[in-house]
């Protein structure tokens, strides 16, 4: 794989994308994303886990939960895709607030009642109110590891994420591209090689709570934001995302049968690299979308449909689980049978149905009323 890299040019020149069009790939990409971690989530991560075990889809469905880091690359590619000098920490932090703050506590509420009220799941209040502000992550002592809305630990990496974000774009800047993508290649070894020793010295608890921390998780948003550095200085990569998505599935049909196929120490390395793994391919996948689109291929991603699914996806994201838990409660999991796809389509289009009342009448008009009262 070659890049070419522009001719050397003053810093101020090169430092930034040329310029911060939308990507609608990016749009419909974030919902597939979104799709797999449901997948996931409803199919189970073993086979008597989830809510309607389909073995058609087990075992390869568990890589639907390396969606979430396809969130923390696409975070750091859009945000620095997007960013524009000048723009101050304080208002950067206002407009992630209004973006990410009332749709989570909107779905915070209904959580609230299937998971701890009817399901009966233990919490403890200074675990919730974490969960409320998004530091849940942040510490180990939070009960259950993933209390308020469970799926919204995601949102926990990402506050930190921004919350360093006006600190390392100004580093960024300065520095080249080259020197960018070798802190990255050093980062993502430094996660597999973490996740490694977490695995083989700490209890199964506190390697889950070390490889969930946001400082873990770092290395998958420097990349992305590495990425959209590069290709707004003129880097470009000859990739087909055909071709990638196809080493992508051989991937996932090792990695889904590691267990049978290999010994403990193979088995236990393809375990400790799939996220470095994911978020490589993911970050490789983005830019081939980008420059795509920017060629002017508009293809699928692009459509009407798959950029509004791709903006109900952050709703579909923070209430798919929370659908799950009440299947499950109400009428119990099912027996397992291929005829279950058909259920996780029905649910799915549920999920869909909600998140699109959720975003149409709680996630878009909040962010409409938070942009009003910051222009004001």
């Amino acid at each position: 794989m070659t890049t070419a890299l522009v001719p050397s040019q003053p810093l101020r020149q090169r430092a930034r994308p040329a310029r911060a069009e939308r990507l609608d790939s990016l749009t419909g990409l974030r919902f597939l994303a979104a799709f797999a971690v449901f997948t996931h989530h409803f199919t189970g991560a073993s086979p008597s886990g989830g809510v309607a075990h389909a073995p058609v889809l087990f075992p390869y469905s568990t890589i639907g939960i390396t969606g979430v880091d396809f969130f923390f690359v696409l975070s750091g590619f859009l945000l620095a895709w997007g960013h524009r000098s000048g723009t101050g920490a304080k208002e950067f932090y206002l407009r992630r607030a209004g973006r990410i703050l009332p749709l989570h506590l909107a779905a915070t509420v209904p959580c609230i009642w299937v998971f701890h009220v009817w399901g009966g799941v233990p919490w403890d209040l200074p675990s919730f109110l974490a969960s409320l502000v998004l530091v849940q992550t942040w510490f180990p002592g939070v009960v259950p590891m993933f209390p308020g809305n469970g799926v919204a630990w995601t949102l926990s990496v990402e506050a930190l994420f921004y919350l360093l974000f006006p600190i390392i774009i100004r580093g960024a800047y300065r520095l080249r591209t080259r020197t960018l993508l070798g802190l990255c290649g050093a980062g993502i070894v430094a996660m597999w090689a973490l996740n490694w020793w977490t695995a083989t010295h700490l209890s199964p608890f506190y390697s889950e709570w070390v490889m969930r921390h946001p400082l873990t998780r770092l290395p998958e948003f420097a990349l992305g934001l590495t990425l959209a550095l590069a290709v707004g200085r003129g880097v470009r990569v000859p990739l087909r995302p055909g071709i990638l998505a196809a080493v992508f599935g051989a991937y996932t049909v090792v990695y889904a049968h590691r267990g049978t196929w290999f010994d403990s120490a193979v088995t236990g390395q393809l375990t400790y690299s799939v996220r470095p793994l994911a978020a490589l391919f993911f970050g490789l996948v983005i830019v081939a979308y980008v420059q795509r689109e920017r060629d002017g291929q508009r293809g699928w991603l692009c459509t009407p449909v798959m950029v509004r699914l791709g903006a109900w996806s952050y709703a579909f994201y923070l209430l798919h689980q929370t659908v799950n838990r009440l299947i499950v409660d109400h009428w119990g999991r099912a027996v397992p049978s291929n005829e279950s796809v058909f259920t996780l389509v029905g649910v799915a289009a549920v999920v869909t149905a909600l998140s699109w009342a959720a975003y149409t009448y709680a996630e878009e008009p909040a962010r409409r009323w938070w942009t009003r009262r910051q222009c004001t």
